[in-house]
């Protein structure tokens, strides 16, 4: 729960906050109704087949059976029991996919996951998504960072541009980027970006009270961020914004999308057999790096490779009965219905109680669900 303060005259309410930062991690595994729930990062969305297969194994032997694709671009097993959270740990660890023990829940990292595979592509962030992992995992201060944090680099085409990120830059060409920590613009080189993203989270810890998550949370956080670095706002913020449809991108790239983000076992197991290389985008889809065309194995179990299908752009939180706070079981009303409808021009989110989490950036439509229907946009309305 947030409560405001008077805003004192400024251009945002400082917080203060009834609970602690509880993000889960593969460490901090948290309490659901279904049992625990790990979320594994995934900086930059990119695993290789090998380790995606991993995470496969484990949810059908440690949890529920399903990998749950998050609104950042990273991986939930749930239904883990008993020593499950410790098997998964240590699997994880085998596997590369927890470098660090102390930094596990704040290597939150975005990147355009089609970057460098098409010809929207300015520049390649992906190896700059690794070296700020690199960069944050050994800075031992920067383990305090909230859970929330969010680093991200957009390739230039704008698909990150409205994941309100707390320290974003994007792709001008392949010498030079925008870095903005809210609402102005810096001129960064490549050969900077890595150093700098890291240099304004620590900055973040100096001038945030310890009770806020975002830098924008923080009042005149942005400025006062900037001036902690030497840097003064030199360019506009690019605003054109993009989406990443499902279908064939490029020579070898074909994104899938994965209803309501959650992918059974026969489904991954298809995946892990035509892919190459598997990127997770923010969007609970996948970028596959393929080499023949394997949409129709794709299709047949469920999955969706066609921009035009209805669930392009559906999200849901996990309801019940995963989900102890949650007032119906949203992803079995959400199934039901969403076949039926044409698709919408905006992301759909349905949510089990009004936390909405998982809910996308941006705007949406808000189907919430009250106890006995659903209210969507504010209107009640019950859903057959």
């Amino acid at each position: 729960m947030i409560l405001p303060f008077a805003r004192l005259g400024r251009s945002i309410s400082a917080v203060v906050r009834t609970e602690t930062d509880r993000c889960p991690g593969v460490l901090a595994v948290h309490k659901a109704a279904d049992g625990g729930l790990a979320r594994v990062r995934l900086p930059g969305g990119l695993l290789t087949v090998a380790q995606f297969d991993v995470l496969r194994q484990a949810a059908d032997e440690l949890g529920d059976g399903r990998l749950e694709l998050t609104s950042r671009g990273n991986v939930q097993v749930r239904g883990l029991t008993g020593d499950g959270p410790r098997e998964l740990s240590q699997r994880l660890y085998d596997a590369g996919l927890l470098p660090s023990i102390t930094h596990d829940r704040v290597r939150n990292i975005l990147a355009s996951p089609l970057s460098g595979l098409d010809s929207d592509s300015r520049y390649d962030v992906l190896p700059v998504a690794t070296a700020v992992d690199h960069a944050l995992c050994a800075r031992r201060k920067l383990a305090e960072l909230p859970g929330r944090f969010l680093f991200a680099l957009d390739d230039g085409r704008g698909d990150l541009a409205g994941v309100r990120a707390d320290v974003l830059v994007r792709a001008l060409d392949d010498r030079e980027a925008v870095l903005t920590l809210g609402s102005s613009g810096v001129r960064v080189t490549w050969s900077d970006a890595a150093d700098v993203m890291i240099a304004a989270a620590k900055a973040f810890l100096k001038v945030r009270s310890g009770q806020e998550w975002r830098i924008a949370e923080v009042p005149d956080g942005e400025a006062r961020i900037l001036d902690r670095l030497g840097l003064e706002p030199t360019v506009e913020v690019p605003t054109a914004t993009t989406t990443v449809d499902a279908g064939r991108h490029g020579d070898d790239a074909l994104v899938v999308t994965v209803p309501l983000g959650s992918l059974g076992q026969e489904q991954a197991a298809v995946v892990a057999d035509v892919a190459d290389e598997i990127r997770l985008t923010p969007w609970r889809s996948m970028v596959l790096r393929v080499r023949s065309d394997p949409a129709e194995r794709l299709d047949g179990v469920g999955l969706v490779t066609k921009p035009d299908s209805p669930w392009n752009g559906v999200t849901a939180c996990a309801g019940r009965p995963g989900c102890a706070q949650a007032l119906a079981d949203v992803r079995a009303d959400a199934r039901r219905v969403t076949p039926r409808l044409p698709r919408h021009g905006q992301p759909v989110h349905w949510s089990g109680c009004d936390r909405r989490c998982g809910k996308p950036a941006g705007e949406f439509v808000d189907v919430l669900a009250v106890g006995n229907g659903y209210v969507i946009d504010g209107e009640r309305m019950g859903l057959r």
